[in-house]
């Protein structure tokens, strides 16, 4: 296996297999997503969770003494679970490292009064249930870029063509990123499309698709993908750490999340939950470290996109009203 480098990769454990007669089949290149990032390179890092300043300050700090690299540094809590104060903190945090930083928008079916979301079948999930909690949104959405954060995360379509019709308009800065949440992801080629063409500079999709459906993916979108390497066990709890070589030439351009399993939600996250938000924060640097070390054993860790670096490149959209 052959990165975009030119630098020969080596898939696990795949010389001791060989020599006992168990080799893997060989790979095919018309598996490889032909896509990159503006700029080069064909993965970023995520650190996901991070719900306020102290939690920054944490993965900051982590970061600096595990070497990991961070391209962005997301929240799930929402932009109205801060003070002004918290986010222009965070916003000059990251400013200062150069790392993009990206809060959630607005409420949620989740946390709203309607019952559905409650029942087996869960409902609308997390998305805006009526006019006031997109405006909710939108409201979010103002009020965090006037802050200076530059990427928001959205987990309702309409909402999502809505901040996208919103920075087309100038409402919202022209460099605004709006990130699709994996908690309605889409699990086809079709479903990827559609958010690509209604606004989502990158997309995450649940870390449970196939390699054969980053492939499929790829074949008609080459909108960035977000992929838990470790997902929260609300999203499945799995751990993919030894398919992150493949995972990127499959998927790229690629951002690879370093989740967590094995840890209680936080979100909405408040000072009560403290202790735990610090160490979970801590715990997702350290396994970035973990995956960061398996690409480079296996000589797959070349294409990193330049640190900084956050914008998706042109992408298709549906034409918005005028």
């Amino acid at each position: 296996m052959t990165d975009a480098s030119g630098t020969t990769a080596r898939r696990p454990g795949e010389q001791a297999l060989a020599t006992l007669g168990l080799g893997a089949p060989d790979l095919s290149p018309a598996d490889a997503s032909p896509h990159t990032f503006p700029g080069g390179g064909r993965w970023r890092t995520e650190i996901p969770s991070c719900e306020g300043p102290e939690a920054l300050a944490v993965v900051l700090k982590e970061s600096s003494r595990l070497d990991v690299p961070i391209h962005r540094i997301s929240q799930g809590s929402g932009v109205w679970m801060l003070t002004d104060a918290e986010i222009t903190e965070m916003v000059e945090a990251t400013g200062e490292r150069d790392i993009e930083l990206c809060l959630f928008t607005g409420p949620r079916g989740t946390w709203d009064i309607g019952g559905s979301t409650r029942t087996d079948s869960r409902g609308a999930g997390l998305r805006a249930r009526g006019h006031d909690a997109v405006a909710g949104c939108v409201e979010d959405a103002v009020r965090a870029t006037e802050l200076g954060v530059k990427c928001l995360l959205v987990a309702d379509e309409g909402v999502l063509w809505t901040l996208h019709r919103a920075r087309v308009a100038g409402i919202l800065p022209a460099d605004t990123t709006l990130k699709v949440s994996a908690l309605i992801g889409p699990v086809n080629p079709a479903a990827y499309a559609v958010y690509e063409n209604l606004g989502a500079d990158s997309v995450n999709v649940p870390s449970d698709l196939t390699l054969d459906h980053l492939t499929e993916i790829r074949r008609v979108s080459g909108a960035p993908m977000d992929m838990y390497i470790e997902a929260p066990d609300d999203l499945g709890g799995y751990v993919r750490m030894y398919e992150v070589a493949e995972l990127i030439r499959r998927g790229a351009p690629l951002y690879l999340k370093f989740g967590l399993s094995k840890a209680p939600g936080i979100y909405p996250y408040g000072h009560h939950m403290r202790e735990l938000t610090l160490a979970t924060a801590r715990e997702r640097v350290r396994r970035g470290r973990l995956a960061l070390d398996l690409l480079a054993r296996h000589g797959a860790d070349g294409d990193m996109a330049p640190l900084g670096s956050r914008l998706p490149g042109k992408l298709r959209r549906f034409d918005t009203p005028s």
